[in-house]
């Protein structure tokens, strides 16, 4: 609740934070509800929504009668109140989009990258694309709340720095976060792109979706994990590096010094024109990792998986199904993201959303 003294501002941000997260999830909602899913007292909520009507985030939207009494007063949030912007790297070019406080996609930019891409192309294609994005949805600077960057890792999300992300020569220990701050004049969220991806999964499918991994497969292979209902990073913020697991000791050397990684094994069965083995190695490895962390829910996503769908869908579909043991105990979902080739830019971009109104564990 809201009291006097210290700490005043951060209880009154924490309070708006939660209704606006709440607030994402329903068509229209009065005081009482807000009460009752917060644990609020009505006059709290009262001062709440005082404060979001008056910074335009929230707006009257009728009336409703429980039986005798005054009326309440029903709200709805107001999606075009803020926006937020979220970029995808990939390691041939960036893709941005532009999306509401809602999280929906209005639209979206591309801009390539030259092959061993320094820091300043990146900046550069950004600031190139974020022009274009903004020419074909005009909004008030004022209400962008930042900007969400999915990069490559391995890479250190606490303190904003990319650490030799694999493939990528000129990134070692680079402060991007600062960096693209600077140069774009935005506040910036920097994370991986696999947990950028996982977040918009969790974001679109609500509460249904707990326990749940997000399967990349894009010039490499990676896993954003979302377990209890939050992101989970690891202990220094580089969990996700799925596709350098081992699944064959004595296998080729793989990009990050070891030997016989998933992601090496499945590229060069791709290389070699051979996707249905591809698809069975990635099955192999989705198993692997369900036998670890026992999630409920896979998602696949990335441009190269996107290529052949099917193939992989079915190939990893069929290990579940074969591999898990009690696979009628232990059921797992295997869907491929709705959001496509926007998956990642649009997580960066929720994530900006949820870090200023929303829940603190996303």
């Amino acid at each position: 609740m809201d009291t006097p003294g210290a700490g005043l501002g951060y209880l009154r941000g924490y309070n708006d934070a939660l209704v606006v997260g709440l607030a994402r999830t329903t068509p229209d909602f009065d005081r009482a509800a807000i009460a009752a899913a917060t644990g609020l007292t009505p006059q709290a909520v009262s001062k709440v929504l005082a404060r979001l009507a008056g910074a335009g985030l929230i707006e009257p939207a009728g009336v409703r009668r429980r039986g005798v009494g005054k009326p309440a007063t029903i709200y709805r949030i107001v999606a075009a109140s803020r926006y937020a912007i979220g970029v995808h790297v990939a390691r041939t070019g960036v893709r941005l989009v532009l999306t509401d406080l809602l999280g929906t996609v209005l639209a979206g930019a591309l801009a390539p990258l030259p092959a061993d891409f320094t820091p300043d192309d990146l900046l550069a294609a950004i600031a190139a694309a974020r022009a274009e994005l903004l020419r074909q949805e005009p909004v008030d600077p004022a209400r962008i709340l930042g900007l969400g960057l999915g990069m490559v890792g391995p890479l250190d999300h606490a303190n904003g720095i990319v650490r030799d992300a694999h493939r990528l020569r000129h990134w070692h220990d680079v402060p991007l976060r600062a960096l693209a701050a600077d140069r774009l004049g935005l506040a910036v969220h920097l994370d991986k792109d696999v947990t950028a991806g996982v977040t918009a999964e969790a974001w679109r499918r609500g509460a249904g979706f707990r326990d749940g991994v997000l399967i990349m497969v894009e010039s490499g292979i990676g896993a954003g994990l979302w377990l209890g209902g939050a992101a989970y990073r690891g202990a220094h913020t580089n969990a996700g590096e799925f596709g350098h697991t081992v699944v064959q000791f004595d296998g080729p050397p793989c990009v990050c010094g070891r030997h016989g990684c998933l992601e090496v094994l499945h590229d060069t069965a791709v290389a070699a024109g051979d996707v249905p083995r591809a698809a069975r190695l990635l099955g192999v490895g989705v198993v692997n990792l369900l036998q670890t962390t026992d999630v409920d829910h896979v998602v696949l996503a990335g441009a190269d998986l996107l290529r052949h769908r099917e193939v992989y869908v079915d190939a990893v579909s069929a290990a579940v199904r074969r591999d898990v043991p009690r696979a009628d105990w232990l059921t797992v979902s295997v869907s491929v993201s709705a959001l496509g080739p926007d998956v990642i830019a649009a997580g960066a971009a929720m994530q900006v959303l949820n870090a200023a109104y929303g829940p603190p564990l996303l």
